[in-house]
């Protein structure tokens, strides 16, 4: 049994920190080709999640500490709906369908969220990544 506590939020923070992605997950899944993916993923300001999506995945969020925003955007980029998780304000999570582009902000130091979404791994190729007119 791993137990989920501070210690462990400050050890993933304190990696997160150090990390030049300003983030890290710390997985409770034994592989990438698992079946269902379950981690904790800890996020810090300046942290870049650029607009993605999961062709065939739902993906689930919770907030654990901190302040998130995410955004969900249309084929065009632009932003459909946008809500900034934060427990005072009794806002914990987001489920996310499948085939949504969303991106993720970090908007509080030492965010901390539990992830789960259906397994293996694939990395985002090309089209997984929404390319956005600036």
């Amino acid at each position: 049994m791993k137990l989920i506590d501070e210690k462990l939020f400050d050890e993933v923070t304190a990696q997160a920190r150090k990390s030049p992605r300003l983030r890290m997950n710390y997985n409770f899944h034994q592989s990438l080709d698992d079946k269902c993916h379950r981690f904790l993923n800890a996020l810090e300001m300046g942290t870049e999640i650029p607009v993605h999506h999961h062709v065939t995945k739902d993906e689930t969020i919770i907030l654990l500490r901190g302040k998130l925003r995410v955004n969900i955007y249309d084929d065009e980029g632009e932003v459909v709906e946008s809500v900034v998780l934060c427990q005072e304000e009794g806002r914990y999570g987001v489920d996310i369908p499948k085939n949504t582009w969303h991106s993720v902000e970090c908007l509080e130091p030492g965010t901390m969220t539990f992830e789960a979404k259906e397994g293996p791994f694939v990395p985002h190729e090309k089209d997984g990544i929404l390319n956005l007119k600036k």
